[in-house]
């Protein structure tokens, strides 16, 4: 984000990266949810979902309830780029990914776990 609040031009992130990374913080995450969160259209995300699913990164079933598509990732499969086909999605899940701080909720946000 620029500091005066206006839109980047770019990120460093493309939105398959911004939506595997939703997905690997909620795996029962709702497409709706995942377009919210990282700002594209609902059919963005199912184009996306595919291409990941395609491409091997990810794998959908049914949810116990039959409801939701629950996800997995693949965190051995390598990036697709050749310059960093040598390394696996893996290391990128480890830095951006889920964080143990933090409780992931359907809507694609985050918050600090309950003291109990």
């Amino acid at each position: 984000m620029q500091g005066n609040g206006a839109s980047p031009g770019w990120t460093f992130l493309t939105s398959h990266a911004r939506v595997l990374l939703a997905i690997a913080r909620d795996p029962g995450i709702r497409l709706r949810d995942v377009a919210s969160h990282c700002g594209v259209t609902e059919r963005t995300v199912q184009n996306i979902v595919a291409d990941l699913e395609a491409g091997g990164y990810l794998t959908r079933s049914r949810a116990a309830d039959g409801r939701r598509n629950v996800y997995r990732i693949d965190p051995a499969a390598p990036f697709r780029h050749p310059s960093e086909a040598d390394h696996e999605i893996a290391r990128l899940l480890e830095l951006l990914g889920p964080r143990p701080d933090r409780v992931p909720r359907h809507d694609g946000t985050e918050r600090a776990p309950r003291d109990r």
